[in-house]
């Protein structure tokens, strides 16, 4: 049974009129393109090509198969299509809601990877400031929401109708102004190292990091500017200008626009769960899709 691979390769030769052109047009390397001719002219039993100072050009028994592997290309092109028609991945839309740490840094290589897989489905993405996510798939306004809660922190109910499941899991971890003295040295810093240091907070009444602020306040941080909005990128400038030093998500500290310092903290219980909701009573095959793919790229650190 021929490889329907080397086949679209002798296709694309047959229209090219050159390997180097047909390589170009499939995204292959000349060489890797000729290794893939030269399997198809041994599964043939015969010479399927006849290369000159001109181009190359087919044999007869190539023109012959050539032919037939339209047909075949065709046919698989056409059953993709009907495919993807059966399983709800042709045309329609999927919905997603994303916080903006997770827009940013984790979701455009997921929706890259979809769309490569289901170009024909509708992508749309609207920002939900967590919880505000659970609520929009709970309502019907989104098919997918990622959102994330915080450790220590008492654990806010789900509505019956949705499910979220963990993707990746973080530590929080000291960002400071570059140079500063917490920043200093590989052992992880003691919370009560930060007794006494002027703290840029995220405001105690922000119901995910509520549990994270008290825990700072027991060990006597000192908030000397709240931030009222979760916006880590402001809360980052501001410790990058000395105006205080900050606890935040890992991935928020390795991303900085702004330069910070980083400390890992001990004991490392301070985290934050990133996760997926959805329907449990409602499920589209564009909604499975998109999970399984976020499975597959985060699945590791969500362990």
């Amino acid at each position: 049974m021929y490889d329907p691979t080397r086949l679209a390769a002798l296709v694309a030769v047959a229209g090219a009129g050159s390997i180097t052109r047909a390589a170009e047009r499939l995204g292959y390397s000349p060489p890797a393109l000729s290794q893939q001719l030269a399997k198809l002219e041994r599964e043939a039993g015969a010479p399927l090509l006849v290369r000159s100072p001109r181009g190359t050009r087919l044999t007869e028994v190539g023109e012959l198969l050539a032919a037939r592997a339209r047909r075949v290309l065709d046919e698989l092109e056409q059953a993709r299509h009907e495919l993807a028609r059966l399983t709800g991945l042709s045309g329609g839309t999927l919905r997603l809601g994303t916080f903006q740490t997770a827009g940013i840094h984790l979701l455009p290589p997921v929706l890259s990877a979809f769309r490569r897989a289901h170009p024909d489905v509708e992508l749309t993405v609207a920002n939900y400031e967590p919880p505000d996510g659970v609520t929009a798939v709970a309502a019907g306004e989104v098919d997918l929401a990622l959102t994330h809660t915080y450790e220590p922190a008492d654990p806010a109910p789900l509505p019956s109708s949705v499910c979220a499941e963990p993707v990746l899991v973080e530590e929080l971890v000291l960002v400071t102004a570059p140079g500063h003295v917490l920043a200093e040295g590989a052992a992880r810093l003691p919370l009560s190292g930060l007794a006494g240091q002027p703290l840029i907070s995220m405001a105690p009444d922000h119901p995910p990091r509520q549990g994270v602020e008290a825990a700072l306040a027991r060990v006597g941080a000192t908030p000397a500017v709240r931030v009222e909005s979760p916006g880590y990128a402001l809360v980052c400038a501001l410790v990058s200008a000395g105006l205080g030093v900050a606890v935040v998500p890992e991935m928020v500290a390795r991303t900085a626009a702004t330069p910070v310092g980083l400390r890992l903290l001990e004991p490392g219980d301070l985290r934050r769960t990133i996760s997926v909701v959805h329907r449990t009573d409602r499920r589209t095959p564009a909604a499975e899709a998109f999970r399984a793919l976020l499975r597959g790229a985060f699945g590791r650190a969500a362990r």
